[in-house]
């Protein structure tokens, strides 16, 4: 081949292949302008704003606002967390948390609200304040929550620590003074003898279920269980029925609930005093002696729980001064006579 043509054609090859150099840094350049262009931010990111986000937050799981009683509802003892009388707001879960789904309790409606009991103190040993809902309780739902003249029925709690049964046997029985003791099942079973004792002193024991949960909480057909079977177990323990008078655990109740109950024949007993007894108390034996006294009232059914010391040291003298003010101790048998 002559010299000019190979030299003709060779520059024509560096010529075309330098044509597809450049137009493959045009390509890979291309890319690269498109990826920074999408990091840049873009309104479709702006929707997580904040205010975007709040709104999400509050309506995945809102929060009720508590209402606080005016009166410390007594919690209960050990087998199940003792509720506190100061509301606590509960924290706001996470927008993208999921609930535990569950069965509900009981079938939702009107009569299926949990209600808290509670009473509202007054001044100069009145009657005390209750709640808005006894308004709603027909003569077919059995309850009680206070009596009538200068009559103080005395009911001890027994869900958690027995405390010194024997030394609260022995005050009741020195000052001849008839309570009713609301026990729990698995306490009757542990101390069988103590149920003995006290049906053998004339006291009442009354049905406060076999485990002590929140029956507001567990479906209609275990809450019965529980009351029956409590009943079967008193009747085995001591040889006699139970008395026809139950106390909801931790005072949380329903309509419905009322309803079942008072079915079976009993009659729900609330109270109109009670104290944060299941705490210790930091001024000794006297609080309980101040809570009672100060509150002292016609009709008084008086809420104790057996295991507080502070309890037992006071409640000689409680008794005492009880009877110095002119009231007379009675049961609950008699006041539903």
């Amino acid at each position: 081949m002559p010299k000019a043509r190979y030299v003709a054609l060779t520059a024509t090859a560096i010529l075309l292949a330098a044509a597809a150099l450049s137009a493959c840094s045009e390509d890979q350049a291309a890319p690269g302008t498109t990826s920074a262009a999408s990091v840049a931010p873009s309104a479709p990111v702006a929707s997580a704003s904040p205010a975007a986000s709040a709104s999400i937050a509050a309506t995945a799981s809102p929060v009720p606002t508590p209402t606080a009683a005016p009166s410390a509802s007594p919690s209960a003892e050990a087998a199940s967390p003792s509720p506190s009388a100061a509301v606590t707001q509960a924290p706001s879960p996470s927008a993208a948390a999921k609930p535990a789904v569950s069965a509900p309790a009981v079938k939702p409606g009107k009569d299926t609200k949990a209600y808290s009991w509670y009473y509202m103190k007054k001044k100069d040993h009145q009657v005390p304040g209750f709640p808005g809902e006894v308004k709603d309780l027909s003569p077919n739902k059995k309850a009680v929550w206070v009596g009538t003249g200068k009559t103080v029925y005395l009911t001890f709690d027994t869900g958690g620590p027995m405390g010194e049964s024997d030394k609260l046997l022995q005050i009741l029985k020195d000052n001849d003074v008839k309570v009713t003791f609301f026990l729990v099942g698995y306490n009757v079973k542990a101390y069988p003898d103590f149920a003995k004792k006290v049906v053998e002193e004339g006291h009442t024991i009354g049905n406060h279920t076999m485990t002590h949960k929140d029956m507001t909480e567990i479906s209609e057909e275990a809450a019965m269980k529980e009351i029956d079977d409590f009943a079967a177990l008193i009747k085995e323990t001591t040889g006699k029925p139970v008395a026809q008078v139950f106390r909801f655990p931790y005072g949380k109740y329903s309509m419905r609930l009322l309803d079942l109950v008072s079915e079976k024949g009993y009659t729900s007993v609330f109270w109109s005093t009670a104290m944060r007894d299941w705490e210790p108390r930091a001024g000794g034996a006297e609080e309980p002696y101040n809570d009672i006294m100060n509150g002292l009232h016609e009709g008084n059914i008086i809420l104790m729980h057996q295991g507080s010391e502070e309890n037992i040291e006071a409640l000689d003298r409680i008794i005492k001064d009880v009877k110095k003010e002119g009231y007379s101790f009675g049961t609950l048998d008699e006041l539903m006579q």
